[in-house]
């Protein structure tokens, strides 16, 4: 089975379990802690504006890109 043929059986809502190897799946650490950060004005403008274009929230994006660069290191 192609990433592609998975991916559309993912995203109908199809029973994908029979594909996984659940003895080696594992659960990411979900728990969440607030943590407060001050941007300068420039950024928050510019976040926004790439929020709005995705048709996501302001945290959403720091979210999504904070976890895009810590995976990279």
């Amino acid at each position: 089975m192609t990433t592609q043929e998975f991916d559309k059986l993912f995203d109908e809502g199809k029973d994908i379990t029979e594909f996984l190897d659940l003895k080696t799946a594992r659960r990411e650490e979900l728990e969440t802690k607030r943590v407060s950060v001050d941007f300068p004005r420039w950024m928050i403008q510019k976040l926004d504006q790439q929020a709005m274009k995705l048709g996501v929230t302001r945290q959403s994006i720091i979210k999504f890109w904070i976890s895009e660069k810590l995976k990279s290191v």
